[in-house]
């Protein structure tokens, strides 16, 4: 019998998605209406997983009252990451519970089940550490592979010059020798991260397999990758919703005025309430409850549940949380832009705005590109923002 077990990688915050992991971990946050875990459970079962191991931590009860104790059947098992010490302390935390071989993947990436499967099949047919090999345009954004063959020579994670075109997908295959192996990695700056180990048994020797793939795989790092996550899920019909017509999903439940306009791809959530002369899409997804005032334009975007967007607004490129009330005439011109994310700069991305968790603004609110505002922000009427607009600020003309 092949590989039945996987093991799930969800304990982390997010820092770089701040503010909208302020609330929830990052493989909570939606795109295409659905939590970005819910398309990594989807990828494994459709390839044959029967058994999944989550490992939680930051904001731990968000995953675990979502998914409960199964998914489409399949039995959910979950363990604690107290601290967010790296990716391989993580995997060490379901050492008691696993002891056959397992595929490992992290929790914020949506992939298709055909790179889980040509992992499973590798490591079936050669019996050896296996991990997905992905061909990228920039990749030194992640760990780059070095590959002989089917034979990995080196491991770099995020190297300052790309060694080669090709990165590590973050899709593994071990067996239950990997918890020692781990345990025998010097720690880096107090974290154990799982590629470190990987590196280690390649200097020495180690066979570690590395299976060339293809297909969507997109991660959630950065603000801006909700908005490409949320385009490739859509462009490939990844969507719970009734299709209606051609690339537009709408709830059965949503209201949407005859005098509206969806250009799809769109899907409108449930309950949703979309007001006359609105234009939405393309590339757009309203969560559950989302209201649409009338004459609203919204493209490329991503409207989490609960958020009210006012009349005659215009919002390109934007992300919200929950529960966002966005007063009439609040405008995002959409990016690209410079938006600053901890310490660095990144220039040049596709980002309007975020506005985290129960964010107020009220009317006439004008948003410079790549503006980030935390949660429970007030914005009075008329003002002008950019950058970084803390949490619980009030900002007044």
């Amino acid at each position: 019998m092949g590989v039945r077990t996987a093991v799930v990688l969800a304990a982390g915050e997010g820092t770089r998605l701040h503010p909208l992991t302020r609330n929830r971990p990052k493989p909570m946050l939606p795109a295409a209406n659905r939590p970005v875990l819910a398309y990594v459970f989807d990828a494994l079962i459709d390839a044959g997983i029967e058994q999944i191991h989550v490992v939680v931590g930051y904001k731990r009860d968000r995953v675990q009252e979502y998914f409960g104790h199964s998914y489409r059947n399949v039995p959910l098992s979950y363990h604690v990451q107290e601290k967010q010490l790296g990716s391989g302390h993580a995997l060490l935390q379901v050492q008691e519970a696993v002891t056959e071989s397992m595929i490992v993947v992290n929790g914020d990436r949506a992939i298709e089940p055909g790179i889980v499967k040509d992992v499973m099949d590798a490591y079936e047919q050669y019996g050896t550490a296996t991990l997905a090999v992905l061909e990228r345009d920039h990749p030194n954004r992640y760990g780059t592979v070095v590959l002989d063959g089917g034979r990995i020579q080196q491991l770099v994670e995020k190297p300052d010059v790309a060694m080669s075109r090709l990165i590590n997908a973050g899709v593994y295959a071990f067996d239950a020798s990997i918890f020692d192996a781990i345990d025998q990695t010097p720690r880096e700056d107090g974290e154990l991260a799982l590629t470190a180990t990987i590196a280690r048994l390649i200097d020495e020797g180690t066979v570690v397999r590395g299976v060339r793939t293809e297909g969507m795989w997109v991660d959630a790092t950065f603000p801006w990758d909700l908005l490409h996550m949320n385009r490739e899920l859509l462009a490939r019909g990844r969507v719970e919703e009734p299709n209606r017509n051609g690339e537009v999903w709408i709830a059965e439940s949503a209201l949407v005025h005859e005098d509206a306009t969806l250009v799809g791809p769109v899907v409108i959530g449930p309950d949703c309430v979309i007001g006359p002369g609105s234009v939405i899409g393309p590339n757009v997804a309203l969560g559950r409850n989302v209201t649409i005032g009338a004459n609203a334009t919204i493209e490329q975007s991503v409207i989490d549940a609960d958020t009210r967007v006012g009349p005659g607004s215009i919002l390109i490129d934007t992300v919200t949380g929950q529960d966002v009330h966005l007063g009439a005439s609040t405008i995002v011109p959409g990016g690209p832009a410079d938006v600053r994310i901890n310490a660095q700069i990144y220039q040049d991305e596709d980002l309007g705005a975020v506005f985290a968790d129960r964010v107020r603004a009220e009317g006439a609110v004008s948003v410079a590109p790549g503006t980030l505002v935390g949660p429970k922000a007030h914005l009075h009427t008329g003002v002008r923002i950019s950058g970084y607009i803390v949490e619980g600020a009030e900002v007044m003309r």
